[in-house]
């Protein structure tokens, strides 16, 4: 229950009589990988809660870190002597609350929460400026614009964020921004039982703002159900310059992986877009999309089995363009019936790339 590390910038949840039960059981499914703790302002929610194992703020008992507001330095030093940590809740209005969350820290509150109503840069200077090294400042945020500005502030930023996110693709993107990781993506191998030339089609190189290495690239495929990993162009040929930066990803109907719960056709993609690169151990980052390049091209069908169902995924017919395997990458040219290689096994069906389990779509 203990806080991961003290150099690391912190990510809270705040959960509220708003925040809508399934939004909330979404995000406890990853809680342990994301969170350092969950306010919850709800006190019938923390029960519900502390199930995920990971610390609970809150005013009541039921918690791991107790928050006031107001607050007293005699029921501060009560609240330490029982070894619960204390946050001070303040609603930045003035000058004077202001004063208030350095009093906060002067007697010796382990967080202070700042929630500023207005004025948002100011104030967040100075208390940032008065309170580094004694209290951990954390700003309470509703977007991640200004999540992104309180974690700038002074180039030193706050030292955490406690956000009401409203759908888990918010979360995702915050967490990137707050701990520049995401939770894993779950690979298993799937076992090629097919392929097949299939002719000429509209093909897609994604061509990204970074340098990916071997074993890094874009989780794709035919059905949402299954999206292969396949890899950047990072490998030395004598015919061709690697480019590492590009992932020759198939045809433009296919789906590609944009954060852990959301796809995007090929087509949709642009320049200037976000995009989640993947390892073959599931490590997450994001870059930035820097050109859609859209060409024609034989392709190969290429057909896997996992669980006793089966998945496809098409890529262009080329030697440069390989799936990632645990233990490196195959061309897809060299691809046969038995060999296995990575794959993201989700629950299928999608409408505008979100999951929408009580509709029933089939991929085939």
């Amino acid at each position: 229950m203990a806080p991961r590390s003290e150099n690391l910038k912190e990510l809270w949840l705040k959960v509220d009589e708003t925040t809508p039960k399934s939004v909330v059981e979404n995000m406890l499914c990853s809680a342990d990988q994301i969170f350092d703790a969950i306010y919850v302002t709800d006190e019938r929610k923390v029960d519900g809660v502390k199930k995920a194992g990971i610390r609970v703020a809150a005013k009541g008992e039921k918690c791991d870190i107790k928050v006031l507001e107001p607050f007293n330095g005699v029921e501060i030093a009560k609240i330490r002597k029982t070894g619960k940590s204390v946050a001070v809740r303040v609603v930045v209005k003035n000058a004077e609350d202001e004063k208030e969350a350095i009093k906060a820290t002067n007697l010796s509150a382990d967080y202070i929460i700042i929630h500023c109503l207005d004025w948002k840069v100011i104030p967040l200077e100075n208390l940032v400026a008065n309170t580094r090294g004694r209290s951990k400042l954390l700003a309470e945020v509703s977007s991640l614009e200004e999540a992104k500005l309180a974690l700038e502030i002074l180039e030193l930023g706050v030292d955490g964020i406690v956000l009401k996110a409203s759908s888990f693709e918010e979360l995702v993107r915050a967490t990137y921004l707050v701990k520049k990781k995401l939770p894993r993506v779950k690979l298993v191998p799937v076992k090629v039982v097919e392929v097949k030339q299939i002719g000429i089609g509209a093909r897609v190189c994604v061509d990204t703002c970074d340098l990916m290495k071997e074993g890094e690239g874009l989780l794709l495929g035919c059905q949402s159900a299954c999206l292969f990993l396949v890899e950047a162009e990072v490998h030395k040929n004598p015919f061709v310059q690697s480019r590492p930066f590009r992932v020759n990803a198939g045809p433009v109907s296919l789906y590609v992986m944009l954060s852990p719960n959301r796809t995007r056709y090929l087509s949709e993609l642009e320049a200037g877009e976000e995009l989640m690169i993947v390892d073959r151990d599931g490590n997450v980052r994001f870059t930035n999309i820097g050109r859609v390049k859209i060409e024609w091209r034989p392709l190969l069908l290429i057909e896997a089995e996992h669980d006793g169902k089966h998945f496809k995924t098409i890529t262009q017919n080329a030697e440069t363009i390989r799936l990632v395997t645990e233990k490196g990458s195959i061309s897809v040219t060299e691809l046969k019936p038995g060999d296995e290689v990575l794959a993201c096994i989700l629950e299928g069906g999608r409408h505008f790339g979100t999951l929408v389990k009580e509709e029933r779509i089939l991929e085939l």
